[in-house]
């Protein structure tokens, strides 16, 4: 029998619905798991088992009188300790954050959540204010790899891909500016969507700007598209969020990927050497999509490596985000933080316009792009996770996180929407992505294209191994 932690959101809601448990008995057993997990890979910040159990009993009543609040009503989320949660202090990695405070509001796509019965678990880690490809900061510590402990999970959302793999909650709320969501996921081997900038309101606003995205990571496409549905819609404290979404992407799930054209990129036209086994399991990937019927063809975008670009947009941003800390509160912060803030400070307004000017081109190039390809296939990271508790892998030679993750950024520039699907393992028996990118607003495509790989199979999540599979400590 499948334990109640390995169910998708889509199957908790359908056993709800039919009588075949309870929310209460599903939050008990995924804040058992969480507790489990948590001295091996620190996935969370802080556990609500209170207030998780309170509202999966007013859950488990709604479904006994048949009055659901939502579509996600009694299903376990984690909260990314980017976003507010109302209760209790967003810290966001940082121990320059007092704690004390009124904490009453939630973020936009926390809110719509509560309105729909979800239920919070409670608060996954973050580097010091998502700053980085990877999970550790002065106040949590390192946050690891569920299939090996000594690697890393990835990040920025580190602990949210964590606990999902490990089943400690089905849905993971976390934020992706540079990679955040899908480097994790992909290090990981679960499901994460970057969706195009504004689909998921977010307040307050990033000092990181519109390269900021909220997205949902989950255990399969199916989960993302229900938890689009809720969060995926506008809220009046952020200014730059879209309308109403066309239509349910729930919906939108099925029709497969038959006459699609797909663009396959293996490393950008030799801009990036990609690991050949994870190449390997990518190819596998992208074959069997054009055994479902996708029109394939190896073809690279038209664009260069905009590191230096994005460097500029992610430098000044840190600079303003710790811009009001004193001397003092500055000594607590992350040291490779503290370096990228300084760069940013000596950045003027021309070099920001000038980086601002490179992230139109490249927008203008990817949408001139997608005029003769619906689909943008490439790898979500070119190597395999690595050591944990470093930026870049030992030996590699570089000096920042962007250095390992060329594959990520540019999405955010261009706000696309942009997911990773695992896709298998590599030689070393740690998870590969596959990334799948589309024009901005065609989330649906991309989450269809996703579904259709876990419906052949391929999307699969390899077990954890290295004593942490799903059911063990």
């Amino acid at each position: 029998m499948t334990e109640l932690t390995e169910l998708t959101a889509v199957q908790l809601v359908d056993g709800y619905r039919k009588g075949e448990f309870s929310p209460v008995e599903v939050t008990r057993a995924a804040l058992d798991r969480a507790e489990r997990i948590q001295p091996r890979v620190n996935a969370f910040v802080r556990l609500t088992p209170e207030e998780a159990l309170i509202r999966a009993g007013e859950s488990a009543e709604r479904w006994r009188r048949g009055e659901p609040a939502g579509a996600v009503d009694g299903v376990p989320v984690t909260v990314k300790d980017i976003l507010l949660l109302r209760g209790g202090p967003t810290l966001r990695g940082s121990r320059a954050v007092d704690p004390r405070g009124k904490w009453d509001e939630d973020a936009p796509s926390v809110a719509r959540l509560r309105e729909q019965g979800a239920v919070f678990l409670g608060k996954t880690t973050t580097p010091e204010y998502g700053w980085k490809g990877v999970t550790d900061s002065p106040l949590t510590g390192v946050t690891r790899n569920p299939h090996d402990p000594s690697r890393t999970a990835g990040g920025s959302s580190g602990g949210a891909a964590a606990a999902v793999a490990l089943g400690a909650g089905p849905l993971a709320l976390g934020t992706d500016g540079g990679g955040s969501v899908r480097i994790p996921a992909a290090f990981c081997g679960i499901f994460a969507l970057k969706p195009t900038y504004g689909r998921v309101p977010l307040y307050p606003a990033s000092a990181f700007g519109t390269l900021s995205h909220v997205g949902p990571m989950t255990l399969d496409a199916a989960d993302a598209a229900l938890l689009l549905d809720v969060i995926g819609v506008p809220d009046e404290r952020d200014w730059s969020a879209l309308g109403p979404p066309p239509g349910s992407f729930t919906r939108a799930l099925t029709g497969g990927v038959r006459g699609l054209r797909v663009a396959y990129s293996p490393c950008l036209g030799g801009q990036v050497a990609v690991r050949p086994d994870v190449a390997a399991a990518v190819r596998r990937a992208v074959e069997r999509l054009a055994d479902l019927g996708a029109w394939v063809t190896e073809e690279d975008p038209d664009i260069t490596d905009p590191v230096d670009a994005f460097h500029t947009l992610w430098f000044t941003g840190a600079a303003r985000v710790v811009q009001h800390l004193g001397p003092q509160q500055r000594e607590l912060l992350d040291p490779g933080l503290r370096e990228i803030c300084a760069s940013g400070e000596r950045r003027s307004a021309l070099d920001y316009l000038a980086a601002v000017d490179v992230r139109m081109d490249l927008g203008r190039r990817m949408g001139r792009f997608h005029t003769s390809y619906d689909l943008l296939v490439t790898p979500t990271v070119p190597i395999t996770a690595f050591e944990a508790g470093a930026e870049v892998p030992h030996g590699s030679g570089l000096r920042r996180w962007t250095g390992w993750t060329p594959f990520t950024y540019p999405f955010n520039m261009t706000q696309q929407p942009a997911a990773t699907v695992p896709v298998g393992t590599a030689g070393d028996g740690l998870p590969v992505g596959l990334q799948l990118a589309a024009a901005r607003h065609r989330d649906d495509l991309v989450l269809r294209a996703a579904h259709a790989l876990y419906e052949a199979g391929i999307g699969l999540r390899p077990a954890p191994s290295g004593g942490l599979t799903p059911g063990g400590t």
